[in-house]
């Protein structure tokens, strides 16, 4: 464990409640709606001289220079299925949908292949833009005729990771998301006997199911399959955080190693975010689900229809977060918000007097509270946050109209 009390004195000590209002550690009042009626609000953690924030990511360095067996014990609440952040391990493919080089072109094909979509004019590339980290930099989605989504649209990097899609769940495999989308009205818009018909007329795509299918068949799932085999090659890089995984003790800065420990620690953020690609995989009310007004989301409820699922949604990677903004399932916040809505402990909805027995009322999650960090450990704990997105890519689109080719740049 890192000797805290060498280098911040008192920083530990429990700290008194402000009087009045529900306000933030830094400063940032909450809608008065929003606020937790009775809950103490601390006060923010006393800030340290330049020279002591010094010292202190100076010892912090020593110590996760270390294997991550040796790290400082992480705070985790009773009942998580925690997992030491870390590098991201070897993947292996679906057995039954297995990879081939031959299957991963035809699948970048069809990924932007609009061909897809009941209007000939929308491609997976549309939300999932490869110059944007396979997200579209809105805050909500739009498809078929410009319909708004009510979300944000989450990056495809490190997809392969996961073991449900969408914000909500509602998929269990890439191969059903993708069919998902292609089918919504909302979305693509598009349907299997039109997809199938348009494919089939192209003599270079009867040839490439051919060639990764062993058949000239083609059918959505044969898309589908495809489609989710090239999205599963779509792996994040080695960033700052994995160079100071492999011994590059350097890699990252001080304000990042008191962010990598406050994010292990006091901040409370790897009751959430763990692993490898820094989620849980799980399903979290944040307070954010606006229950009873106009941005209403009701979230994994949709899904499940299990009352302890309203206002859930997702727990999303961290990896390539600084590149994937704006952030939440509305898409509403910048990457400062974020960390200030951690740490005034996430808004809290009251009941109205029409909503005291109703038994839907969104309740948020246990593992939130106010954090009381300062100004520094703010931006200590985005630096940290930075050093998890790797250097910017370029990929070269296929020219689906004519003779694809694969084209990704290495």
């Amino acid at each position: 464990m890192v000797a805290l009390g060498l280098f911040l004195p008192g920083l530990l000590r429990a700290q008194e409640a402000l009087p009045g209002g529900a306000e933030s550690a830094a400063g940032n009042a909450l809608p008065a709606a929003e606020a937790t009626p009775g809950r103490r609000v601390l006060a923010a953690r006393p800030m340290l001289s330049p020279g002591e924030y010094i010292s202190f990511a100076t010892s912090l360095r020593g110590e996760y220079r270390k294997l991550p067996a040796e790290w400082p014990t992480a705070t985790i609440d009773q009942g998580v299925a925690f997992l030491e952040i870390g590098k991201l391990p070897a993947f292996e493919f679906p057995k039954d949908n297995p990879d081939s080089q031959a299957k991963e072109r035809l699948g970048e094909m069809l990924f932007f292949e609009p061909r897809l979509s009941g209007s000939g004019q929308i491609s997976c590339a549309n939300c999932h833009d490869p110059d944007l980290h396979f997200a579209d930099g809105r805050t909500v989605a739009f498809g078929h005729n410009r319909h708004l989504s009510k979300r944000n649209t989450p990056t495809l990097i490190n997809v392969r990771q996961n073991t449900s899609f969408f914000w909500d769940g509602r998929a269990d495999s890439l191969e059903d998301q993708a069919r998902q989308v292609i089918l919504n009205p909302a979305e693509m818009h598009g349907s299997e006997e039109q997809t199938v018909e348009r494919l089939r007329a192209l003599p270079d795509y009867v040839a490439r199911f051919s060639e990764a299918f062993g058949s000239e068949e083609i059918t959505l799932a044969r898309v589908t399959q495809a489609i989710a085999t090239f999205e599963r090659t779509l792996s994040s890089r080695r960033n700052a955080f994995d160079r100071f995984l492999d011994g590059e003790s350097e890699a990252l800065t001080d304000s990042a190693i008191r962010g990598l420990h406050l994010f292990r620690t006091t901040a409370r953020c790897v009751n959430c975010h763990f692993g490898p690609n820094f989620t849980d995989g799980q399903f979290h009310n944040l307070g954010l689900s606006f229950y009873g007004r106009k941005l209403e989301d009701l979230g994994r409820y949709a899904v499940t229809q299990r009352t302890e699922d309203v206002g859930a949604f997702k727990t999303p990677t961290l990896r390539n977060v600084s590149h994937t903004a704006p952030y939440m399932h509305n898409g509403l916040f910048d990457l400062d918000g974020v960390l200030r809505l951690y740490n005034a402990g996430m808004p809290t909805l009251r009941r109205s007097v029409a909503q005291k027995e109703d038994p839907l009322f969104p309740v948020k999650d246990r593992l939130l509270t106010p954090l009381s960090l300062n100004a520094q450990d703010l931006a200590d704990l985005k630096a940290f946050l930075e050093s998890l997105s790797d250097a910017p890519r370029r990929f070269y689109r296929p020219n689906c109209r004519h003779s694809p080719s694969h084209s990704r740049q290495p």
